[in-house]
């Protein structure tokens, strides 16, 4: 009995730590090696989405790994998707706007009707295209780059952006943009700056989300999440900023609320490690 006890203990320590404060869900299927988005809307089931160079679908996953659904998104090229969102009518949103050598001219989000009730294997794209009026070289220099991103949110016909920065030296400084969740071209607004931390490595934000309650703003890097509090949408310099280390360094890339209390994440594979699902309770 003592020796089973043991063997539990070290199967523990090492198979329970292994993915940090993360718990994990499940593996995801190969076709997501390289996912970047999630978004949930209900049940035990996720959307995702892959970035650059991979198609131009969307895929449903129930938390045993399966593909559940997929769509080819019509009217949309995958340049670089990097994020998903919904809204109050269950609109899905894909942020393609990676950029991560700050010289793209065609940043789009694309706005979808309900997944979840499409049928056949295509669905429907609206196009809100933006640009940033701050950014005035393509690229610019070393010092400017922070006109990438990979995290946006949708807000009270709003969505709001995180670019991700990319300057040498790097700040840890990360712009918060606007554009209107509408169809049409836009200048996006620069409403606020947010500073995370300074190691270039788990400082970059990846991914964002806003709870159901419109209370918490989470954006997470590579193995940390910064959960943000006490904000307006016109002021974020007076917002309370918690960093929680998730005590892992995958390439974590996607983040989403399940409900007021509860995330869902994903990571990319690199290596032997990654390609799974997780969630993470506060």
């Amino acid at each position: 009995m003592q020796k089973m006890r043991f063997l539990l203990l070290v199967f523990c320590l090492s198979g329970c730590s292994s993915f940090g404060q993360l718990e994990f869900i499940t593996k995801l299927p190969h076709e997501l090696k390289e996912n970047s988005g999630i978004a949930y809307f209900d049940s035990e089931l996720a959307w995702f989405i892959e970035d650059n160079g991979n198609n131009d679908n969307i895929y449903q996953v129930d938390f045993d790994g399966n593909i559940k659904k997929q769509f080819e998104v019509k009217n949309a090229k995958n340049h670089d998707w990097e994020d998903l969102t919904t809204d109050d009518n269950d609109n899905l949103y894909i942020g393609d706007f990676g950029n991560n050598d700050n010289d793209r001219k065609n940043l789009v989000i694309y706005k979808l009707p309900n997944p979840n009730i499409e049928g056949g294997d295509k669905i429907d794209a609206e196009q809100i295209e933006f640009r940033y009026p701050e950014q005035e070289d393509f690229p610019p220099n070393r010092a400017k780059m922070n006109f990438d991103a990979e995290a946006f949110f949708y807000y009270d016909q709003q969505l709001y952006i995180f670019t991700k920065n990319r300057s040498n030296p790097f700040n840890g400084e990360a712009f918060i943009y606007s554009v209107p969740s509408e169809k049409g071209e836009y200048e996006a607004r620069l409403i606020g700056k947010i500073k995370t931390c300074t190691d270039w490595d788990t400082c970059q934000i990846t991914s964002a989300d806003i709870s159901p309650n419109g209370k918490t703003i989470v954006l997470m890097g590579y193995g940390k999440l910064w959960v943000v509090s006490d904000f307006t949408f016109e002021d974020f310099s007076k917002a309370t900023i918690e960093e929680i280390d998730f005590g892992v360094r995958t390439q974590l890339e996607s983040v989403c609320f399940k409900n007021d209390s509860t995330l869902l994440l994903s990571d990319e594979e690199t290596g032997n490690e990654g390609r799974n699902l997780y969630s993470f309770k506060f």
